[in-house]
């Protein structure tokens, strides 16, 4: 190992030019790499409630907490793709086996919270949070209801829950050995 690395005020001028072009081409390709697709925070929970304004509005017993964050540019083949991975996701045991991470929500017949975050797009400027890649409220509510209604569709009505859009929810949720996933409709797992 000794004699391979080297520092790069040790490489000849060629080759720190070389290096510093490189390093700017990596920046730059990670900027276009950025995610522009509906994000999910999906959580396994034994119950979790949204409250407004002091009064509950939903709550829901064992199942999956999604907090969903909508981009400006989001389409229905997002929302799909969100929908179906959600309800998918084998994050449960199979009490029938004993096997883990074997079952989705459905097969264990429990429930789902939705709430819309747009703070999921949330970037630092400086020290202040920027959500201008979010999609605005006036398209994303409709668009949200929009994902509620497919998710009820896909599943049960009954089990499928949500906040109020809009509003400063108070979010709980209970959740021993929790698992917690982030994933986006334009990729797996995002930062």
């Amino acid at each position: 190992m000794h004699g391979l690395h080297h520092s790069l005020s040790t490489l000849p001028s060629f080759a720190k030019s070389a290096d510093k072009t490189a390093k700017k081409s990596t920046v730059a390709s990670c900027k276009t790499l950025q995610i522009r697709a509906m994000r999910a925070v999906v959580q396994r929970v034994t119950s979790a409630s949204v409250e407004v304004d002091g009064h509950m509005v939903s709550e829901i017993g064992p199942g999956l907490l999604v907090l969903v964050g909508l981009h400006e540019s989001d389409t229905d083949s997002n929302s799909d793709y969100i929908c179906r991975k959600v309800l998918n996701m084998r994050l449960f045991t199979n009490e029938c086996t004993g096997r883990g991470w074997d079952q989705n929500v459905m097969q264990r017949n429990y429930e789902v919270l939705l709430v819309s975050q747009f703070t999921l797009y949330g970037v630092l400027k400086g020290n202040k949070p920027d959500f201008h890649v979010a999609m605005p409220p006036q398209k994303a509510k409709p668009f949200y209801e929009s994902l509620v209604d497919k998710f009820r569709k896909a599943y049960r009505p009954d089990a499928v829950k949500d906040g109020v859009f809009g509003a400063m929810m108070k979010v709980q949720s209970a959740m021993p050995n929790s698992y917690l996933c982030p994933f986006s409709s334009g990729s797996q797992f995002f930062p």
